[in-house]
């Protein structure tokens, strides 16, 4: 049975999943259990990323990045996919298992068990990263020379 969603829903909990790393398997015990197939088992491969100057300007391309993909498809017909940075096998086809469990009846039980946290964690992180560069701002300001007669 599908649980109903909203498709920005899933598209946090995929972000979430996304940047979870090796913290998502720590959560492997509430993802298991569940039989599986890989219709496209975890693959590497590389992703050009675009930039924009100032972040507002004309596209351009910034470079490649490393990307690994993965689709997995439970018993009951759903199918959960996941794209993350790197080269963490184990890591897509933890997200594409839980983008799976997340798209029917476990939903509520695997966000507030999975997602929820990771998204706390993450969150903790970044503040913490921000108030660490905070600590390294420099503030420039403008001298005007006084006219010397």
């Amino acid at each position: 049975m599908k649980a109903d969603f909203a498709p920005n829903e899933r598209q946090r909990w995929m972000q979430v999943l996304a940047r979870a790393g090796d913290a998502l398997a720590d959560y492997e015990s509430e993802l298991g259990g569940v039989p599986y197939q890989c219709i496209r088992k975890p693959e590497t491969g590389m992703a050009m990323v675009r930039g924009r100057t100032g972040g507002t300007g004309q596209a351009f391309n910034l470079g490649e990045m490393t990307v690994t993909r993965c689709v997995v498809q439970l018993q009951d017909g759903r199918a959960g996919y996941s794209y993350i940075a790197g080269r963490n096998k184990r890591h897509a086809e933890l997200a594409a298992l839980a983008d799976a469990l997340l798209l029917g009846d476990e939903k509520e039980q695997l966000m507030q068990a999975v997602i929820e946290p990771l998204a706390r964690s993450q969150q903790q992180a970044r503040q913490t990263r921000q108030a660490e560069v905070a600590t390294s701002k420099v503030d420039f300001f403008t001298l005007i020379r006084g006219e010397n007669e």
